[in-house]
């Protein structure tokens, strides 16, 4: 915490005024008249409006001396990063030739009475590749494929698994070409209902060939209800699918695999069957992010002074990698030159820049004059009249893209047989840039750390820097039996935006390979010799109350049900709940009585009969025994399942 900085005058207006008045008193008793009507009053109260501005402006020189000395010690502003998602296109009716959606293709929230439209670009090119389906092969476990495709094509019942099926039986289907990030559409027909298995949860796992194995698909839709009757699967194709050789056949290949049963869930007792198929593609996915790409922007000429600066037209810059593209014309052509992030080993004739991604200050190598009286450049400086363009950068980002899934469904830019879009995920990752009292907090922070984690909070500073998008971080010891000895688990909980109604689903909670490998790789380089380092989610202990309230005569049961339950996830929330809203303290128990208080604030609740907690598997959905306290382990946090609402209106 910085020193708190002392008034330099803390004189104030009234003050000028009241120390005017008794020197008058003083030096010219026979002036009586001190009414604000006076005119030698009002010139006082003007002369005094005069002196507290400048007061106010002498007491802010301890902060602009305290920025300056953060910008000597290289202390810059963090830019604001941009909301991602996966954005799917669907088109309106199979398409025989592909539909391209070009980079920068623009879609949107829907605008509101009380906001704004949020725009999404895509990052990359989206092919969307028709296809058919060219064979089918069965496999049943432990041998070798079979050609089924010529009884099916010809209307024939082919069982699709073995007569009695086992895990590993699988199903082939080859697609005429390779559809990755594409929506794929397998139509069949089957005669059989009902073969032992639920329908909504068929032990089956759809997946698609890759570059790095068989990857499972995202399932949209399955009306077969696990092959048992005729429908359409609507799968989401992986983006590394590719061409491969099955046997005799070169094709882009999906299964439907038989996994083993979870406990509790039916199996086959007979295989289904199929006496049609058929494929296509209906749409694809790309990721598009929050932010507003700017190209060709001129920036006028050079002036060929070494550390000339340069700012762009639109700021903030968003952090991408490079996050500027940038040339120089030389007159005969353009010429590249690389953003980095300091002059220190740039050569003479080095084509380096940097950019202050916060304010989009662009500055080139400056010279130095060394010890021994020698001028040094650091960096190339554009000859005198160069004409200097902003070839790419983007702008915007922020917490304002952080939409929920499905909000996204308005397509901006005119493309040809898109017939909607939707984002099937939340957009996550906007972060706000750093303001300047933020980097004021964080500034000792940093000089007492030296790019060193040594403590808890020195882990948990870096783990921020190194994913700004995280929710939540936080350090402790290692349990010594899991991790070894000298362990640092570094627990990261990322970002999420609930559904609408204010709910969270498990898997937003659960941290992405990427995210985690950036922060390990990050603090690895930074922990001491000898220190193991562990970098995960917590534990989520999921939690669910059945509670009975009593509503007042005059309430509506309903309405203050749902208001009941809103209260119960808005307390238990790991993000944003607990007493302070700042999310459920790590490893804090939950006590009935806390319920009871969270219950009775809700208007229209008059008695809170009776509170359960019962702890629950958010995966299987099991709950346990009623208790009045569930503990949590130092790395747990609390979940919200299933909660439970009974309301008895008054009488």
């Amino acid at each position: 915490m910085a020193l708190p900085a002392p008034h330099l005058d803390d004189r104030r207006f009234q003050q000028f005024v009241d120390d005017a008045k008794r020197y008058i008193q003083q030096r010219c008793p026979e002036w009586t008249d001190h009414n604000v009507s006076d005119p030698g009053v009002t010139l006082i109260e003007a002369v005094a409006h005069m002196a507290d501005q400048l007061v106010y402006r002498l007491n802010r020189v301890p902060e602009k001396n305290h920025l300056a000395f953060l910008d000597l010690l290289g202390v810059s502003l963090f830019p604001p990063a941009a909301a991602r998602a996966d954005v799917t296109f669907w088109l309106s009716a199979p398409q025989e030739e592909p539909v391209v959606l070009p980079a920068g293709t623009e879609v949107a929230t829907s605008r509101t009475e009380s906001e704004e439209a949020v725009a999404f670009a895509t990052e990359n090119d989206l092919t969307i590749v028709p296809c058919e389906l060219e064979s089918v092969l069965r496999q049943v476990a432990g041998s070798s494929p079979e050609d089924r495709g010529q009884d099916i094509f010809g209307g024939d019942d082919v069982p699709v698994f073995a007569e009695s099926p086992q895990p590993g039986d699988m199903l082939l289907f080859g697609l005429s070409a390779a559809v990755p990030r594409c929506v794929a559409v397998l139509s069949l027909d089957s005669r059989v209902d009902g073969v032992g298995v639920d329908p909504r949860q068929p032990p089956l796992v759809w997946e698609a060939w890759t570059a790095d194995g068989w990857i499972e698909c995202e399932v949209d839709e399955d009306t077969t209800g696990g092959l048992n009757r005729p429908g359409e699967v609507v799968l989401h194709i992986p983006s590394g699918h590719l061409l491969s050789r099955v046997g005799r056949r070169e094709a882009g290949w999906l299964r439907c695999r038989v996994t083993e049963a979870a406990p509790g869930q039916p199996f086959y007792s007979a295989s289904p069957t199929v006496r049609a198929a058929s494929a296509f593609t209906i749409g694809g996915t790309t990721v598009a992010a929050h932010a507003e790409v700017v190209r060709d922007e001129p920036l006028g000429e050079s002036s060929g002074v070494p550390g000339q600066r340069i700012r762009l037209a639109n700021a903030p810059v968003v952090g991408d990698h490079p996050p500027l593209l940038l040339e120089v014309s030389d007159g005969e052509g353009w010429q590249s030159w690389e953003v980095v992030g300091d002059f220190a080993r740039s050569g003479p004739e080095d084509r380096h820049l940097t950019l202050d991604a916060a304010t989009g200050e662009i500055a080139f190598g400056p010279s130095v004059r060394q010890a021994d009286g020698e001028v040094h450049q650091f960096g190339a400086v554009p000859a005198k009249g160069a004409m200097i363009r902003a070839t790419r950068y983007r702008t915007g980002g922020g917490r304002g893209g952080n939409v929920a899934r499905g909000a996204i469904q308005v397509l901006r830019s005119s493309i040809p047989y898109i017939a909607r879009v939707v984002n099937r995920e939340a957009a996550r990752g906007g972060v706000d840039g750093e303001t300047v009292e933020e980097a004021k907090v964080r500034a000792p922070i940093a000089l007492r750390a030296q790019e060193r984690a040594v403590t808890a909070r020195d882990y948990e500073e870096l783990a921020r820097r190194a994913a700004p998008e995280t929710a939540r971080i936080a350090c402790l010891a290692a349990d010594q039996h899991e991790h070894g000895d000298n362990a640092v688990r570094v627990l990261v909980v990322p970002q999420a935006v609930s559904d609408r109604g204010g709910r969270l689903r498990f898997e937003q909670l659960v941290p992405g390979d990427e995210l985690l490998g950036r922060v390990t790789e990050f603090l690895d380089e930074r922990r001491p010799l000898g220190t193991r380092l562990s970098v995960g989610p917590p534990f989520y202990q999921g939690v669910t109350v059945v509670a009975t309230l009593h509503s007042f005569r005059a309430a509506q049961a309903e309405r203050v049900r749902a208001e009941a339950l809103d209260a119960l996830y808005a307390y238990l929330d790991p993000l944003t709940g607990g007493a302070h809203g700042e999310g459920w303290p790590f490893g804090r128990p939950l006590r009935s009585g806390e319920i009871f208080a969270a219950l009775q604030r809700v208007p229209g609740v008059e008695l809170v009969d009776e509170v359960l907690l019962h702890p629950a598997d958010p995966l299987t959905g099991r709950r346990g025994d009623a208790t009045d306290r569930i503990e949590l382990a130092p790395s747990a946090l609390l979940f919200p399942f299933d909660h439970r609402v009974r309301v008895i209106e008054a009488r």
